[in-house]
Order: structure tokens, then C-alpha cells, then sequence
């Protein structure tokens, strides 16, 4: 009898190791809420192949597009507790969502927990190269004096974009008109058709045009001027030092991940943003590299949702 309890314990036991090995070796789902192609995804791209070095497991990108991050969110939160499965999110998803939808589908405190920053994403204003403003002061003076507001587009009610606006008009007093798009491609090709006065948007997905001579930044919304646009003024450095709005990029987890398991991950995924070929890709792209650790995600997280949470509840800006 005991002989058969001897055998049994040591079935179970090598079980049990076979199964935590095979858990060691699955695939990591790094789960993005936006279609391949865009910003979000080539940062989330960009990282992935040295992450997994890094980790020692297999990472695979996964998109889940659609209601403004929120489909993706819920996939996540509701994932097995294991680390397998991490969301790669924008600030909208974890920091604006929150107050900008009456009925949230997860509840960010409760149900992840943060695991790193990857990179800062400044969010400049730009206008068309023919336009005759060459900086965000002779803008806001110019839409001061105009008869009609100056159309602005943004990526969508609600986005980062669209508060980076509306913290723009708070701060300076500017005569402008939001226009909103069905995201950045449509506006960024209105903006190069003229079409539109001007636009604010993330550095990645301008680049290409700035550099092309296609569009003009007037100044960046953020705490410190761009390596790709050593000569744009922040709108700090042009007196509007309110008109501040940054778009990162963070990973967090489900709520239950062992300490120990984000400890490991927040390891191999700053080592992944420190490499020099992946710090040289992310910064040619606009993106600015900044891994962290999980607290120090955290508590950005806390600020940052106090602060969109303000504006929104102070311009009554709702989903659509």
C-alpha cells in the first residue's frame, strides 16, 4: 500500500513539474488594441523580437482592434492570471477609457496590474507646409484675430489627440474648431490635402511627412523636445506650459500575476528597450524609449487618470 501511495505521490509530482515546464515554455500574447501597421503596433513590433530573447519564450503579437481599446482591455483582464498574456496599451485603453464610457467592460485597479513603460510618445500640432504659421504662437494669434475658428483634427472623440486640443485651447486661449476623425490616417490625409487647418497627433505617425518636407511642426505637447525634431520648441519653451500631453506606451498585466512573474517580465522587457538596435529603431520612429518599473507605471497611471478624468468630466466630452 504504501509502496502504491510512494508511486502515485512521485506521478503527481513528476505531473506537476512537466506542467510548470510547459507553462515556462508558452508562447507570451502581447495583445494590442490596434490594427496592425500603426504606431502602437510597430513599437509592440519593434520590441517583441528582443523580449523574447530576453524572456527565453516565444512572443507573439496579437491584435484586437476596436471600441477605442476597450475589446482588447477586456480580453486581457480576463486572461488566465499566468503571465502569458500582457496587454501593450496606449493611454486611452488603461487612463481615459476609464472616464470617458459610462460602462467599462474591466476596471483598471482591479483588474491589472502595471508591468512597465515603454516609451513616451509626444503629441506635436502640425499644419500643412504651405501653411504661412511657422510656430504655435503665430497660430494661436492668428486664430485670435480670425473671423472663423481654425479647424483642428483629432483622432476621434475622446483621444489623446482630441484632449491634447482641448488642454491647447485651455492654455493658450486659441480660436480653434475640433474636427474629429475616425483616426489618424484620414486626418493626416486631409491635413496634407489642405483641407484642414491643422492637426495634433503623435510624432510617429508624421514623421515620414515632416522629414518629407509635406508637413511643418509647430511644437510638441510634451515635457522636452523630440531627438527626431531637435528644432521644435515645446509648448512649454513657448509659453503655454499647461498645453502638455503625452501618449505612452505601457504593458500591464491581469490582476492575479505572481509578484515574482512581473518582477521577471519587467526585467527582460527593459533589457529589450535598453538594446542599442532597439532603442535606435524606436527613436528614429518618434518614439522616445523609457522603460521603468512596475511602480513607477503605476503611479503615472494614477496621475494621468486624475488628470484626463478633470478635462473630461469638465467639457462633458462623451464616447460616441
Amino acid at each position: 500500500m504504501l509502496k502504491k501511495l510512494s508511486t502515485a505521490l512521485a506521478l503527481c509530482g513528476l505531473f506537476a513539474a512537466g506542467a510548470a515546464q510547459a507553462q515556462s515554455n508558452a508562447p507570451i500574447h502581447l495583445v494590442i488594441a490596434f490594427p496592425p501597421g500603426g504606431p502602437t503596433d510597430f513599437v509592440g513590433r519593434t520590441i517583441s523580437e528582443e523580449f523574447s530573447k530576453q524572456i527565453k519564450r516565444t512572443v507573439i503579437i496579437d491584435n484586437k482592434p476596436g471600441a477605442n481599446g476597450n475589446i482588447a482591455g477586456e480580453y486581457v483582464a480576463h486572461a488566465t492570471p499566468d503571465g502569458n498574456t500582457l496587454f501593450f496599451s496606449s493611454v486611452g485603453s488603461i487612463v481615459i477609457n476609464p472616464s470617458l464610457y459610462p460602462k467599462m467592460p474591466y476596471d483598471v485597479p482591479r483588474d491589472f496590474q502595471p508591468v512597465a513603460l515603454i516609451v513616451n510618445n509626444a503629441t506635436i500640432l502640425a499644419v500643412n507646409a504651405a501653411s504661412p504659421f511657422k510656430n504655435a504662437v503665430e497660430l494661436i494669434e492668428a486664430s485670435k484675430k480670425a473671423k472663423e475658428p481654425i479647424a483642428t483634427a483629432s483622432t476621434g472623440i475622446g483621444g489623446m489627440p482630441h484632449l491634447a486640443i482641448e488642454t491647447f485651447i485651455d492654455a493658450t486661449k486659441a480660436n480653434l474648431l475640433h474636427v474629429p476623425y475616425k483616426g489618424a490616417a484620414p486626418a493626416i490625409t486631409d491635413l496634407l490635402g489642405n483641407q484642414i487647418g491643422a492637426f495634433f497627433g503623435d510624432i510617429p505617425g508624421m514623421i515620414g511627412h515632416l522629414r518629407g518636407g509635406k508637413l511643418r511642426a509647430l511644437g510638441i505637447a510634451g515635457p522636452k523636445r523630440s531627438p527626431v525634431l531637435p528644432d521644435v520648441k515645446t509648448m512649454a519653451e513657448q509659453g503655454y506650459p499647461a498645453a502638455e500631453a503625452n501618449n505612452w506606451y505601457g504593458i500591464v498585466a491581469p490582476a492575479k500575476v505572481p509578484a515574482a512573474t512581473i518582477t521577471a517580465l519587467n526585467a527582460a522587457l527593459v533589457a529589450a528597450v535598453n538594446n542599442p538596435d532597439v532603442r535606435a529603431k524606436l527613436v528614429n520612429s518618434g518614439a522616445e524609449p523609457q522603460p521603468s518599473t512596475p511602480a513607477e507605471l503605476g503611479a503615472l497611471m494614477k496621475k494621468d487618470t486624475a488628470k484626463w478624468a478633470a478635462i473630461i468630466k469638465e467639457k462633458n466630452i462623451k464616447a460616441e
